[in-house]
């Protein structure tokens, strides 16, 4: 069974304001000291572009719930670090209140901020990247041509991220608005081979333009560190639930792709043009719908889309033993909604935006919410 690795990168909060805090040295240094944890044994967290946002990675898993265990004591980990630091951790993608993000130190995110300027300025988001294991570059770049038309359907799911800059954006993923600014992020063509894509990242770095591997934000890559292909299109989650969700579906998608392409089947040739219309829609409408249906690329309730994927994924996530969990998981996250609504259900039920972050910030680590 393919093994699945997750990344969340949670932001850095205030615990009375609710503003972003710019303290993940300060955190950092307070895991380093510390001890005593799964995730300080096996290096789970780092730090990001901004010094108000903390990452951790789970290690490679093959079972769900197992997997959901290690996010939930991770997130603990993150939350008890934070508060040497005076902080929280919040599982939001963006922050709903006004910041100016403090750039951490080292030579590639000053690198980042010469060469973008401003975009780099305001990339304070926080993503979930799924890594699935294959066998090979050639497995890897097979299942990449084959993913790409359901892959949008994993930030409808996420959506986290209504809120930026003191309002309300009205998207969904507002996060993912704001990470395709950099000029290598989002949809791909096809690239037919592990040649062709190791042909395509070589071009792209001769231009001049990206400083190295790591800044090939594709929806999907393989990753330069792990024998993997990295999902990299969801929102970070509000809730753990959610991400076990996203992974499952992942992996379902990885396997399904990888078969199809053991199978003879090829990739369905849709122009990168039309998926990131995909993309734009899911963004804004997230689960609430519209979406466009992966096969016909036409508006369609989410429900609709949504059992498109889960009819898609059947046969591998029925082999993996996710099939009922997956349906289970997915027809609750419809019927209560995911982080978007229930940010806005905060807000709209009288919470000020700092109150909204505090009281995520109390749903990310499981808290009893207010």
């Amino acid at each position: 069974m393919r093994t699945v690795g997750v990344e969340e990168e949670l932001l850095l909060i205030s615990a009375t304001t609710g503003e972003p805090l710019a303290v993940s040295p300060a955190v950092l240094a307070a895991q380093a000291v510390s001890g005593g944890g799964d995730g300080e044994e096996h290096g789970a967290f780092e730090k990001e572009l901004h010094q108000e946002q903390l990452e951790f990675a789970t290690r490679p898993l093959s079972d769900m719930r197992v997997l959901r265990d290690e996010i939930v004591q991770l997130r603990g980990e993150a939350a008890r670090h934070a508060a040497k630091a005076g902080a929280r951790v919040a599982a939001l993608a963006t922050s709903p209140l006004p910041v100016e993000p403090s750039r951490n130190l080292g030579p590639r995110y000053r690198w980042m901020a010469e060469q973008f300027a401003l975009t780099t300025q305001e990339q304070l988001t926080c993503g979930c990247h799924v890594h699935v294991s294959v066998e090979s570059d050639e497995e890897g770049v097979a299942v990449l041509d084959r993913i790409r038309p359901w892959l949008y359907l994993l930030n409808a799911i996420s959506g986290n991220s209504p809120f930026w800059d003191g309002q309300d954006s009205g998207y969904s993923s507002y996060r993912s608005r704001v990470w395709n600014r950099w000029p290598s992020a989002g949809p791909y063509e096809p690239f037919g081979s592990a040649e062709g894509y190791h042909q395509r990242v070589s071009d792209m770095l001769a231009t001049g333009v990206l400083r190295d591997t790591g800044m090939i934000y594709f929806d999907a890559r393989l990753s330069h560190s792990y024998p993997t292909v990295e999902i990299r299109v969801a929102d970070v989650c509000l809730e753990a639930d959610t991400t076990v969700l996203v992974a499952t579906l992942a992996r379902g998608l990885v396997e399904t792709a990888a078969r199809a392409w053991r199978d003879g089947e090829p990739p369905a040739r849709v122009p990168a043009a039309l998926l990131r219309l995909a993309s734009w829609r899911a963004a804004r409408s997230g689960l609430q719908g519209p979406l466009l249906d992966p096969r016909t690329l036409r508006e369609t309730p989410a429900e609709a889309a949504l059992d498109a994927l889960l009819e898609h994924t059947d046969a591998a996530l029925r082999d993996s033993g996710d099939r009922d969990d997956a349906h289970r998981a997915l027809t609750a996250l419809l019927a209560h909604g995911g982080g978007a609504q229930r940010q806005r259900e905060l807000h709209q039920g009288g919470c000020d935006l700092g109150e909204v972050v505090r009281e995520c910030a109390r749903i990310t680590v499981g808290e009893t919410t207010t």
